[in-house]
């Protein structure tokens, strides 16, 4: 059932509109006010809003304009209508976003074509209401792939071929859904794989992104699902420093930067800035934890039947102890919670940018020591660590002395804590030992 928002402080004329509407299977949603419908509109997503051109406080003109600059409402159409009928009338009501203008009184016959000309049916050759996209089976049980390993920026070439060169990208298959975490240069290859493994059913996948700093987000434009309109693609995040998820979002897709807008993407995409710190997806349980990074920066705790999983790709580990002026130490309150974040979790995946030499020239980037981290995953008594956020002139070779030497760290602390490092295209189940990439 298609849905429709009236927009309109004239009682007389709304209120029958919407009982014609409800009699021809439209789904109806009523505001008296430009503010109400912008409100409903954001809310419900409405296919098509017929709004009334003159209105106190908020006017047809803004809300078309209001309605033009939310990504989410890219593909609500919209019709105005009004008891005036001025050549300039209709051309500013085409400037600011609408799709067709309608002189008052409106007749229901002129008004069923209208909306046939905006939203066609399946009979005229426009897009038929297609299913929703099916829910994963999860009888193999809950699984996470490595698409993306790297920090900064991608590090393609004969040394990397083993750990991956791409940037920041997971997928976890978990309570009937599939979680992408962040959308760095390996996104680019899990969305040519969900293509290749669901043909022409359609695909619904939910995005979770930890910031917006440029190896998160830079494969998205490459994401080729995105593109068809059959396949829902739901994006989740929080506001930045500067500007909000769906603005940096479409900012890195403008013409200077890329030939494609992020509003010109054909698939059903919704954007929304998460407010709590504890969701869900579905039946998935989520939870959000702030790290020690520059910007708005989170961590992901997902809850799934097999165990949980913690991503968190950049964050600085330190002692949770500082020096304080008297010299006494005082407790780091980031870093408790981040360590009560972690306590107990089945798998934990873990910016471990830097070896402690090389930490000792970047305090204060926003990345770890790989000794720290093991340290503190030890006390949390993790079960098993993955060391990520691959630094891009960290070689094979170089990465793989790292995880000779964290497991050595972890053996010397006890505490049977597995350790493995990222490696791009291996799939881990939870609940069965992962074989380590490398020995």
């Amino acid at each position: 059932m298609k849905t429709i928002l009236l927009i309109d402080d004239d009682d007389a004329c709304r209120r029958p509109t919407a009982e014609w509407l409800r009699r021809s299977d439209w789904n109806v949603f009523e505001a008296a006010d430009g503010e109400t419908g912008l409100t409903l509109a954001l809310q419900h997503r409405p296919d098509v809003i017929l709004c009334d051109l003159l209105m106190p406080r908020v006017n047809g003109y803004q809300v078309c304009r209001s309605v033009r600059e939310h990504l989410e409402l890219r593909h609500t159409k919209i019709i105005v209508v009004t008891g005036r009928d001025y050549s300039s009338d209709r051309k500013s009501a085409e400037e600011a976003g609408a799709d067709d203008y309608l002189v008052k009184p409106v007749e229901f016959a002129r008004l069923e074509v209208a909306l046939q000309r905006v939203v066609p049916t399946k009979a005229d050759g426009a897009r038929p209401n297609l299913p929703a996209a099916e829910a994963f089976d999860d009888d193999m049980g809950t699984r996470l792939k490595f698409w993306g390993v790297r920090g900064s920026i991608p590090s393609p070439g004969s040394g990397t071929v083993i750990f991956g060169g791409n940037t920041s990208c997971i997928e976890v298959r978990a309570g009937g859904r599939i979680v992408v975490l962040d959308a760095g240069s390996g996104i680019r290859l899990l969305g040519a794989a969900l293509m290749k493994e669901f043909g022409p059913r359609p695909i619904e996948v939910t995005l979770l992104i930890t910031h917006t700093h440029w190896d998160h987000i830079q494969g998205f434009p490459f994401f080729v699902p995105a593109y068809l309109p059959k396949n829902n693609v739901r994006i989740l995040g929080y506001e930045g420093a500067k500007a909000g998820l769906a603005m940096t979002l479409s900012g890195q897709m403008e013409s200077q930067y890329f030939p494609i807008a992020l509003d010109e993407m054909s698939g059903n995409i919704v954007i929304e800035e998460v407010q709590g710190m504890d969701f869900k997806i579905g039946t998935l349980r989520v939870e959000a934890c702030f790290t020690n990074h520059p910007g708005v920066c989170v961590a992901y705790k997902l809850h799934t039947r097999d165990g949980t999983i913690v991503y968190m790709p950049d964050n600085e580990t330190k002692r949770r102890c500082a020096p304080n002026a008297n010299g006494g130490t005082m407790p780091d309150k980031v870093e408790d919670s981040i360590a009560e974040f972690i306590r107990d979790v089945d798998v934990l995946i873990m910016d471990s940018q830097y070896t402690a030499e090389e930490y000792a020239t970047h305090v204060n980037w926003g990345h770890s020591c790989v000794d720290e981290v093991v340290r503190v995953a030890v006390e949390a008594r993790v079960k098993h660590l993955f060391l990520f956020h691959h630094d891009p002139s960290h070689d094979d070779e170089f990465l793989a002395q790292m995880l000779v030497h964290a497991r050595e760290v972890a053996t010397s602390l006890g505490g049977g804590l597995t350790v493995d490092s990222a490696l791009e295209g291996v799939e881990v189940k939870l609940g069965v030992a992962a074989v380590a990439a490398v020995n």
